[in-house]
């Protein structure tokens, strides 16, 4: 993993949330590093990454930051446009896995 590329992903081994960017990351086929969060006990920098709501995951690309799970999936796509793409090319197609992913998360999360 060179430097001019560097990527951490800061989760926990049971959250659905670090799990769906880690097998993002797997799948587009991007190196990174994993820290392995204890949420009882966070992390500086994790406190550091994710001020606002201070929970995993956190995607570090370069020492920049990207919070909430769905947010690094899109950075994902966007930042790396290999094959195969998270999301469709087309916006309405877009705009649909937008609404299911959302309505999984809600069902999951009550």
């Amino acid at each position: 993993m060179g430097e001019e590329n560097k990527v951490i992903l800061h989760g926990t081994w049971a959250s659905p949330f670090s799990k769906r960017v880690e097998l993002a990351l797997k799948l587009k086929g991007i190196p990174f590093g994993y820290v392995e969060e204890d949420l009882q006990n966070k992390s500086p920098q994790l406190l550091h990454y994710n001020p606002v709501h201070k929970k995993i995951p956190v995607l570090d690309h370069n020492g920049k930051p990207i919070a909430e799970s769905l947010v690094i999936l899109e950075y994902i796509d966007e930042t790396w446009k290999n094959r195969p793409h998270l999301l469709p090319e087309d916006p309405y197609k877009r705009s649909k896995v937008r609404f299911w992913t959302s309505f999984v998360q809600q069902q999951v999360s009550e």
